[in-house]
């Protein structure tokens, strides 16, 4: 598998402007997802390529948009996306993975115990549970609910003058218009991602000024 697909990692990473010295990390990471999805269920993607596409390159079109230090809490990252691919190609940035599901922090722990990570760590929680109000300067989320919810369960983690990172695939115009009182979009950004033909969009929330 890893053979068959690093050309085409190599190629969706040139593509991105990242480093090709990803791809091994990148690589085994996969390996590990493939190997665990197979009694975990951690993702309902299992065709390889799909995943490579899908989930890896998919999570590093956001890197451009995260600060290359300081602190992210990826809320709800289900088997570590994108958290694990954005500590990867940000080794300043300190990276807390946000789940709930037992098994896929098993996953997850062994996936940073063997692949080295020092810039992750795995809180087994409910996002509104995690009591470190204020700890974060960015929190990401991937397909986690509309962005009122996003903002509901995980709002209180972020630093003052923070941004809350929501990867959707279609410009969620309605979820847009629906935001709690005291909260704003800063941005909207269309994300190009490698050998994917559908649209993704990145949507950038803030608090409002007084």
């Amino acid at each position: 598998m890893t053979d068959a697909l690093r050309p085409l990692l190599l190629d969706g990473l040139n593509r991105l402007g990242l480093a090709s010295g990803l791809a091994e990390p990148l690589l085994a990471y996969l390996a590990l997802l493939q190997r665990w999805n197979q009694a975990y269920n951690l993702t309902a993607i299992r065709e390889p390529r799909e995943m490579l596409i899908k989930h890896l390159l998919d999570s590093l079109s956001l890197v451009p948009h995260v600060p290359v230090s300081g602190s992210l809490a990826d809320i709800g990252t289900g088997p570590g996306l994108p958290g694990i691919p954005l500590a990867m190609a940000l080794p300043g940035l300190r990276v807390a993975l946000v789940e709930s599901n037992g098994k896929k922090t098993r996953f997850l722990r062994q996936t940073v115990r063997e692949l080295g990570l020092p810039n992750v760590r795995v809180i087994e929680s409910r996002a509104e549970a995690v009591a470190e109000p204020g700890a974060f300067d960015c929190l990401s989320s991937r397909a986690f609910g509309t962005l009122a919810e996003f903002i509901r369960v995980a709002g209180h983690l972020l630093a003052p003058g923070g941004r809350l990172l929501a990867m959707k695939g279609l410009r969620p115009v309605a979820e847009e218009a629906a935001l709690p009182a005291g909260w704003i979009v800063a941005a909207v950004h269309p994300l190009a991602v490698p050998g994917l033909d559908a649209e993704r969009h990145l949507v950038v929330l803030e608090r409002s000024s007084p």
